[in-house]
């Protein structure tokens, strides 16, 4: 076995690459999209060793052209959770042995292939089976995911370099941080491909084992991580990939003695429900569960009347409206004084207005479709209602088809009282509700922002008083857990800017930071001696002279 200590290779960001007309990467990409429409896929569940088919076989479809077939899943049952749960388990033992470098090379060549052989391959898929845009699949599937691999292989070398003092005479302290006892059940969402492949990954990069059950609108995607993780060296049975119903893997997981922990990115109320359900039956399991979970947000804009107004502008498009307002992180509502708004109004149609809708095959296209038809119907009716509302008027956009892919037009919706529904309840779409304040009420105003919704996970500050900004940061400190000055309230960077928010937003573990990688082990002091004491009496003990 190797002996050192064992520097790995520094991390940098994953540059972006532009896809502009003329580039290689542009005809690249293209050429990738025509081969994934062409061809109709069979994806398996991976357990253990084994791609594993059923006979009950699920449509992929594009959501912005939902008649064309993209390929098939299988769709597993509860045994299929348990063949997973004992997968894992069987391979726990051997993984967690496996030498720290040993586990660390295997996920830095998975971000090598995922930024080389399979970046556009990966990219197509993102944008097939999600609808994205060229960009905005390259941000996430190219460039977010490997820097999630490559920042956590940092993380977990500074982890366990850490260690006590070296001071104490005839004694030998150290620290070794162990994986969890059991499996880790990894739940991701369907809207970013990397967030999918680093809420197992990296708690598999720790020495756990795991279960991973994708978003079945992301199975597409998921697909192709896997193939990187397998290509990269990964054994078996250390991720398994199944695709079962979450009330199925609920019921086999959460009552399982070896249940270790839960990654999860999601909706509040299934994150409150898992809760509940662990709750309910810890005392089943060997060791308490860690619980980890990023679970949405209602992510807000604040411009104070100094605000620059193109700035302004060009955060509240781009924040609310980029991967239709599918974002986490996405601008939901602004806070706009009455000074400003009728010069950003204006400004703010001007550019919706040129914005162009379509499929992501047409790179022209800054607006794709939204998820699927459950998501389209649950986001109309927020504006069917606005638009009949006496509390609110939608003023830009407001249409939507879902004859061909479920197009939803921008919207934004001014409010009328600062309590309207969609300034609180998290819509997940291309809707942004602004609210008009007078100017003399922002102090006001920052208490509203603060106390209007349950979330707490992103938000930002327009301004050029720094006074304001000061008063501001001070006063939404709880507000967001990535907050924002002078740009929009998205785009967190890896390494740059670590993910996550409080109140109903999640636990704050800070997606690809020390942070969270620490939930995922189990810390164990050692103490050596080296001149141990051979009599139990102290010198306190002695007779007095």
């Amino acid at each position: 076995m190797l002996k050192g200590f064992f520097n790995v290779p520094a991390p940098v960001n994953e540059p972006v690459y532009t896809y502009a007309p003329g580039t290689k990467e542009r005809s690249l990409l293209k050429a990738a999209i025509s081969e994934a429409r062409a061809n109709e896929i069979d994806v398996p569940m991976y357990i253990g060793s084994e791609e594993v088919r059923t006979e009950n076989k699920v449509k992929l479809t594009p959501p912005h052209d939902h008649q064309h077939v993209l390929g098939y899943y299988s769709q597993g049952t509860k045994s299929h959770v348990t063949d997973a749960i004992h997968a894992a388990l069987a391979a726990k033992a051997d993984w967690e042995n496996l030498a720290w470098e040993q586990r660390a090379a295997i996920f830095l060549k998975a971000a090598e292939l995922a930024a080389t052989k399979y970046r556009y391959k990966l990219n197509a898929a993102t944008m097939l089976g999600q609808s994205k845009s060229a960009y905005q699949a390259e941000i996430d599937s190219a460039c977010e995911f490997t820097d999630f691999l490559r920042f956590n292989v940092q993380y977990m070398s500074e982890i366990y370099a850490q260690q006590p003092p070296a001071n104490s005479k005839g004694v030998w302290n150290r620290v070794e941080q162990r994986p969890l006892e059991g499996f880790v059940f990894a739940l991701t969402p369907f809207n970013f491909t990397a967030i999918a492949g680093n809420l197992p990954s990296c708690v598999a990069m720790m020495g756990n084992v795991v279960v991973w059950k994708p978003s079945n609108a992301q199975i597409y995607s998921a697909n192709i991580l896997m193939q990187i993780f397998k290509e990269a060296g990964l054994p078996d049975g250390v991720i398994n990939l199944v695709y079962v119903s979450g009330p199925d893997a609920g019921d086999v997981i959460f009552k399982h003695p070896d249940f270790a922990g839960i990654h999860f990115t999601g909706s509040t109320g299934v994150f409150q429900d898992i809760w509940k359900t662990i709750g309910q039956n810890i005392h089943l399991y060997k060791t308490y569960p860690r619980i980890v979970g990023e679970t949405g947000g209602k992510d807000f804009i604040l411009a104070h009347p100094s605000a620059d107004l193109a700035v302004l502008n060009t955060a509240l498009v781009r924040g609310a409206f980029e991967y239709q307002g599918q974002k986490c992180s996405a601008a939901s509502r602004a806070y706009v004084p009455q000074s400003l708004w009728s010069k950003l109004q204006h400004s703010m149609e001007k550019d919706i207005k040129s914005f162009k809708m379509g499929g992501t095959e047409d790179f022209g296209n800054f607006i794709n479709a939204v998820i699927d038809e459950k998501a389209f119907d649950k986001i109309t009716k927020y504006i069917d209602k606005a638009k009949d509302s006496a509390d609110a008027e939608v003023v830009i956009g407001g249409g939507y088809d879902k004859s061909k892919g479920y197009f939803i037009e921008p919207t934004v919706i001014l409010a009328k009282t600062p309590d309207y529904e969609t300034l609180s309840e998290e819509l997940f779409g291309p809707v942004l509700t602004i609210y008009v304040y007078e100017d003399k009420d922002w102090s006001e105003t920052l208490k509203l922002v603060d106390s209007t919704s349950i979330y707490a996970l992103t938000g930002a500050v327009i301004s050029q008083d720094r006074y304001a900004i000061q008063e501001a940061t001070h006063a939404l400190r709880n507000a967001a857990g990535n907050f924002y000055i002078n740009d929009k309230c998205t785009g967190a960077v890896v390494g740059q800017q670590p993910f996550g928010g409080a109140r109903g937003s999640g636990t704050n573990d800070k997606a690809g930071s020390m942070i969270n990688l620490l939930r995922w082990v189990s810390p164990r002091t050692i103490k050596e001696t080296f001149t141990p004491d051979t009599d139990y009496r102290y010198p306190f003990l002695s007779s007095e002279d």
